[in-house]
């Protein structure tokens, strides 16, 4: 799949929601059922913002290989009553999801989307197109550095708009707004993705791009599967994974264990497993070299990250670590290693909450960004290219 491909897939993704089910559209699109089966064949299942596939060849061996990332990105996400007037502004109230660089949501053409639950509990995926945006103060306005952005006040959206916001979200759902009864709406910059040269800037790199990879590798090696292929795009990484949609809950277990006992031994086919735990990662950043470690500097367009941590923030071990380097290596993707600066705190992953939770194998990988967490981030064009063919060769094991 090409460069173009993703960046579509990014803007059918404005939430998790909307990515959750773009994956589905598109396996089911490629013939997989959308159900719970255990046949040969491709099936998937949908559960919010949450997707899990997986691909049964004839006569597999027994052993599963899985991939997993998340669907959900930082953002600013409406309050249950959104509508405030303040100064004769309408604007919405919002609560800060993860960990933004709240900065760069500022002066935005912001939409909103998500999922909405009418009366009769139907579940609505909406998207209200651009009607929003926070405003900076003007520099006249301060003197100095400018001041600090305090999260309940300066970061509420104005509407541009003079109508309640809930009738914007029922316009672009199609029904009254009287028969919604709750949303799940986040920011979305409005912004298109943007091919600059060898580089993507874009929102919600973290952690689309390796969703649209792993989807992208599953479509183009489950023919020529001989193991058990399993994806799993969680929600709310960003904020911990503790839910029933997110790595810390049962969703890839409940999966794992059923296809499982396809086998005569399953405890057996779940050691011999591996899982990939694909996240965006860190490239070195031109502007501030001294907040990586002096000898493991990973660039754009070098190849994907091999992310590893002492302190198991990230899940990789030198048996998996070896796994990824081979898969690498059996088509010619160039391998980063990542280690962080010991005086520069270290983020984490699903990585290590699957592999707990499963007892897995686990290894952490992905592809180096630039503006982690902004509104809009960078990545690398051959990264993506190299990603993807790295995940299909783990995918099709031929280097076994």
């Amino acid at each position: 799949m090409t460069i173009t491909d993703f960046t579509d897939f990014l803007a059918s993704s404005p939430s998790a929601f909307h990515a959750a089910a773009g994956v589905a559209t598109r396996l089911q699109e490629a013939g997989f059922a959308l159900d719970g089966g255990v046949e040969p064949g491709g099936h998937v299942i949908v559960d919010g913002g949450a997707v899990i596939a997986w691909w049964i060849p004839e006569n597999p061996r027994p052993r599963l290989r899985i991939i997993g990332s998340h669907t959900d990105s930082p953002g600013l996400m409406v309050k249950p009553d959104p509508d405030v007037i303040r100064e004769g502004f309408r604007q919405v109230a919002v609560e800060v999801y993860g960990g933004p660089i709240l900065q760069t949501w500022f002066d935005r053409d912001l939409s909103f989307a998500g999922r909405v639950v009418l009366d009769d509990t139907t579940e609505v995926i909406v998207d209200t197109g651009a009607i929003a945006r926070v405003p900076s103060l003007a520099i006249h306005l301060y003197r100095g550095d400018a001041p600090a952005v305090e999260r309940q006040v300066h970061t509420q959206p104005i509407l541009g708009v003079d109508r309640p916001f809930m009738d914007i979200v029922a316009q672009s759902a199609g029904v009254e707004a009287e028969r919604i009864l709750a949303h799940e709406l986040i920011s979305a910059d409005t912004q298109p993705a943007e091919v600059l040269g060898d580089v993507l800037a874009a929102g919600r790199l973290d952690n689309l791009s390796s969703v649209w990879a792993s989807l992208s590798a599953l479509l183009a090696a489950k023919d020529a599967a001989r193991d058990v292929l399993v994806l799993a795009a969680f929600n709310h990484e960003e904020v911990g994974s503790a839910s029933t949609t997110g790595a810390g809950g049962p969703l890839l277990e409940w999966v794992l264990h059923k296809l499982a006992s396809l086998f005569d031994d399953p405890s057996a086919a779940l050691a011999d497993s591996m899982l990939i735990s694909a996240d965006a990662a860190h490239s070195v950043h031109p502007n501030y070299p001294g907040k990586h470690d002096p000898t493991h500097r990973p660039l754009m367009n070098r190849g994907p990250v091999l992310k590893v941590n002492a302190n198991q923030r990230y899940a990789s071990d030198a048996v998996t670590q070896a796994e990824w380097i081979r898969a690498c290596r059996a088509v010619d993707v160039p391998v980063q290693p990542f280690v962080g600066n010991n005086d520069v705190p270290c983020g984490s992953t699903i990585g290590p909450i699957s592999a707990t939770r499963l007892g897995i194998r686990t290894v952490d990988v992905g592809v180096p960004l630039l503006s982690m967490h902004s509104a809009r981030e960078l990545c690398g064009v051959e990264d993506m290219a190299w990603f993807t063919r790295a995940l299909e060769s783990f995918y099709r094991a031929d280097y076994r």
